[in-house]
This record gives structure tokens, sequence and C-alpha cells, in this order.
């Protein structure tokens, strides 16, 4: 039982850890979204507003209420999971974020599937190919290029070739998943190939840099000289002692294509989380964006913790070590 108190401290001080960072997030994003010229009684009304108006509005939203009380009725209310009401659509953000939320979710698994499977054979290449000129330029071709180039330019690029040629994928005319699985996936694969690009560029060098790092372990050189397979050595050394860095990368990419999926909704017309909160900010609705900036920062919270219970599962020693050193 004593051999299981070092990971359950841990695990306690993660979740402490998790809680105070949403705390803060919350915080910050109540703040930022209070600070930004332009309320949105103002903007609903115009500079021509009648004063009278302007102040029903901002009554009828509790925006004439001193600013720690309102962070404190959201935070209360967003806790209990009533997330309010949108001021635009008067619709609950609850129920709209449920129904953009597939979406969202169905374009980030896709493109972290693809960054995977792009970055982890062409890191995998590079590294085993490190004294190949081909091999190795290749992967730090891919690696640079997928890293300097902002998605909007990838995007653009692709909204260009795809729309004035008919090549199978489409830009726009999005359609459920459950409805035509089909022409969902011909209207999301270019969105999901745009944002896959700087994650399969990080996955590329972190697979290369991990398996290169392995190689040179003495584990490994001790498994060379006492003759085992080259197989039995990559899958039962190097993969496994290149796998923590590489799920670092992943749980910090998963939460990037979140926050990245914004603008690239944006541009192929998907209507998802990204799009909803983004036309949020233009329109000064609180509600909507205070709610999807605290899921979107939950959401990289909790995916990054099960990457830390991954990491501990696959070196319990890494539970111990960080317990120690709190």
């Amino acid at each position: 039982m004593t051999g299981r108190l070092p990971h359950v401290r841990w695990l306690a001080l993660r979740l402490g850890s998790a809680v105070i960072t949403l705390l803060g997030v919350s915080i910050l994003v109540f703040a930022a979204m209070h600070v930004v010229p332009g309320r949105y009684d103002e903007l609903l009304l115009g500079p021509q507003g009648l004063p009278e108006r302007r102040a029903a509005i901002a009554a009828q939203f509790g925006l004439d209420r001193p600013l720690p009380e309102q962070y404190v009725r959201w935070l209360g209310a967003t806790l209990s999971g009533d997330l309010g009401v949108s001021m635009g659509t008067k619709e609950p953000v609850r129920d709209e974020f449920i129904r953009r939320a597939p979406v969202t979710i169905q374009l980030t698994l896709m493109a972290t599937a693809l960054s995977l499977l792009i970055g982890l054979p062409a890191g995998a290449a590079a590294a085993f190919g490190s004294t190949r000129r081909l091999g190795a330029g290749l992967g730090r071709l891919l690696g640079a290029t997928g890293l300097s180039m902002p998605d909007f330019v990838l995007g653009s690029v692709l909204v260009v070739v795809f729309s004035t040629n008919v090549l199978g994928p489409t830009v726009g005319g999005f359609v459920p998943f459950f409805q035509d699985p089909i022409a969902n996936l011909r209207a999301t694969i270019l969105p999901a190939l745009t944002i896959s690009g700087f994650g399969a560029a990080l996955v590329i060098r972190t697979t290369r840099d991990a398996v290169l790092s392995a190689l040179t372990e003495p584990y490994v050189l001790a498994a060379v000289a006492r003759g085992q397979r080259p197989r039995t050595i990559i899958l039962r050394h190097v993969v496994r002692n290149s796998a923590i860095p590489v799920l670092t990368v992943v749980a910090t990419t998963v939460g990037y294509l979140l926050g990245g999926s914004v603008i690239v909704e944006q541009l192929f017309g998907i209507p998802g989380f990204g799009n909803y909160v983004l036309s949020a900010v233009q329109h000064r609705d609180y509600a909507v964006v205070q709610a999807g900036a605290l899921i979107a920062a939950s959401i990289f919270v909790v995916i990054n913790m099960l990457a830390d219970v991954s990491y501990a599962w696959i070196d319990p020693r890494i539970a111990v070590t960080q317990t120690e050193t709190r």
C-alpha cells in the first residue's frame, strides 16, 4: 500500500495544479473581455444609442454591476453548469456549444491523426537515415516547412487550388458526418490537413530527436552487444523510451489544434466551436467568449493530465521523482 502513496500524492498535486490553472484562466479571460474597448450595449446601439436604452441592456445582462460581482456570479453559474445566455442569439450558450463541439472535435481528431501519420514515420525515417543525406534532409525540410508556414497561408493555398479544380475534397458545403459521411470527409479533409501542418512538423522533429537520443543510450548499446535482433531492440527499447517526449508534443499539439481551428474554421466555413467564439469576440458576446475560453483551457489541462498519467504508466519513476521534488 505504501508503494502507491507517492502516486496518489502525485495525482493529487496534478489535480490541484489543474484547478489553480483553470481559476487563473477564468480571471484572465474575464478581465480581458472587459478591458477591450467597446461594450456589448455600445456595439449593439452604436454611438447614437439613447443612454436609457443602453442602461436597460446593461441591466438586463448584469453589466451595470461591479466587475468583481460580475465575475463571482459568472463563476458560480459556470460551476453549476450554467454557461449563460448568448447576448446576440438569446439562446443558452451550453446548447450551442453542444451542437457545435462535435464538428471541432472531429476536425481536431482528424488533424491529430494526420499529424501522427505524417510525423511518426517521417521522424523515424529521418533518425534512422541520419547517416544518409536524403533521409535526414527530407526530415529537416518537412519539419522546417511545417513550423514556419502559418495556418492561414497553407489554408489559403489549399482553398485556391481545390476551389478552382475538381480534385475530390471540397471547400465549404459542410455536411454533418451522420447525414452524409462521404460529403463530410470531403469538406473536412482540407481544414484538417491545414491545421495538422504545424503538429506534424513538431512530431517529426521530436520523434527524430527522441529516437536519436535513445539509440545512444547504454541499454541500447548493451542490447546490440548481446546480439539482439534490431527489430526487438527498436520495439522494446527505442520506441518505449522515445514515447514520453512524443506524448508531450502530441498533448500540446491537440491543445494547439483546438485553438488553431478558429481561423481555419472561418476560412473553410466550418460551423464549429472556434467559428462561434470568433464571431462572439467581434460582437463582445461575453458569455460565449468566456465560456469558450474556459472550455478550451479545461480540455487543454485535461489532455495534459492524461499525458502525465501516460508518462507515469510508461515510466513509474516519473511520478515518484516529481512527488519527491515537491
